[in-house]
Parts: structure tokens; C-alpha cells; sequence
């Protein structure tokens, strides 16, 4: 018997050796409901709604793939000061999310330009019934305490888009206000 190298049975003794190192090695059981398993930092559990961000844009409904965010809202006039008319915006009324049917994927966090919806690490949210996985905004809601903070910038890489123009507003010098000729008769001729 030999394999791609050669050498007869070098791919067998190989594999034996790790089955022999995995044998040796004790097991470790993790006791999940008494103890809480330690997740990774961007684990996915569930997606949480910030609803004072959301603008209802659709962006979130449009790009999911299975059709599992469900948005309902309003227009309302809101008066302005010193505005000739009366502005309008869209009120949210209703903001589902259908778990049954979502694959978290994550796109519609990354779609939505308001940073409405975020990741949370929950994942003990099971229900008996199929029904109950069709969470509301409020229910949406309540998971936004269990959102982590963003990690810290890391101060070897690359600035933010942010702060590099911030930083070449702050060093270039005021520019002089261009100066204009004023107005007057031109070189050889009559004013009108």
C-alpha cells in the first residue's frame, strides 16, 4: 500500500497517530444550560432594531432574500419653523422579522444606512410553537441592551475615512478669500 508520496504507508501512520493523540486526550463536555458557553466576539444570534434610526428606506425588506422582514408605516406632516409648507416623514407602524424563515445572512445589517438593526449574541430565543418566532419591534427592541460595543479602532491600521479629513481640515491653512476686480471702465474703452 502506498500513497501520492511514495513512501509506503506514510498517509496510514499519520493517521493512526493523530486517532492515537485524539484517544489519549480527555473529553470535555460543556454543561450549556448550567454554564453559559463563551462566544466569539461577531457571533450572530439574533438581530436587534434600534427603532429611533429607522426610516423605513425598505432597504432591509428589499435585499432580504427570503422575504422574512415585514415593514409597515405612515406619513405624517410635521411643521418647521420658518418653512413655507409643512414637511412629511414616515412613521414605523409595524417592523417584523420572521426567525422561521430567516438564514442570517446578515445582509440586511449591512444594507441599512441608518444603523438600525445590529447583531446581538442571543441564542436562546426557541419557541415551541412556530408561530411565535415572528418577533415585533418591540420584541426587536428589548435586544438592543444585549448589543456589544463596537471594538476598538486598531491603532496600527489604516485611519477612518473620518478622521483622515478631519485631520487635513485641521492642518491646511485658511485659504484667502479670492479678491474680485471691481466693476469699472475697461482698459480703452467707454462705460455705457
Amino acid at each position: 500500500m502506498s500513497d501520492r508520496s511514495g513512501m509506503p504507508g506514510e498517509g496510514l501512520v499519520k493517521g493512526l497517530a493523530v486517532t492515537l493523540k485524539t484517544m489519549t486526550s480527555r473529553s470535555t463536555t460543556q454543561q450549556y444550560p448550567d454554564v453559559a458557553p463563551e462566544l466569539p466576539p461577531r457571533s450572530r444570534g439574533v438581530i436587534a432594531l434600534l427603532e429611533e434610526n429607522c426610516t423605513v428606506c425598505m432597504l432591509c425588506a428589499r435585499e432580504c432574500p427570503d422575504w422574512c422582514i415585514y415593514i409597515d408605516s405612515h406619513k405624517e406632516e410635521v411643521a418647521v419653523p420658518g418653512a413655507a409648507r409643512p414637511r412629511q416623514r414616515n412613521v414605523l407602524d409595524k417592523f417584523d422579522i420572521d426567525f422561521s424563515l430567516c438564514m442570517y445572512c446578515g445582509i440586511c445589517v449591512e444594507v441599512c444606512p441608518f444603523d438600525a438593526l445590529y447583531w446581538t449574541p442571543e441564542f436562546e430565543y426557541a419557541e415551541y410553537d412556530i408561530k411565535d418566532l415572528l418577533h415585533d419591534k418591540d420584541h426587536l427592541g428589548e435586544w438592543m441592551a444585549t448589543v456589544p460595543p463596537p471594538p476598538a479602532h486598531d491603532p496600527h491600521g489604516d485611519p477612518s475615512k473620518e478622521e483622515t479629513t478631519a485631520a487635513r481640515k485641521a492642518v491646511a491653512p485658511a485659504r484667502p478669500a479670492a479678491v474680485r476686480p471691481k466693476p469699472g471702465p475697461a482698459a480703452g474703452g467707454t462705460t455705457p
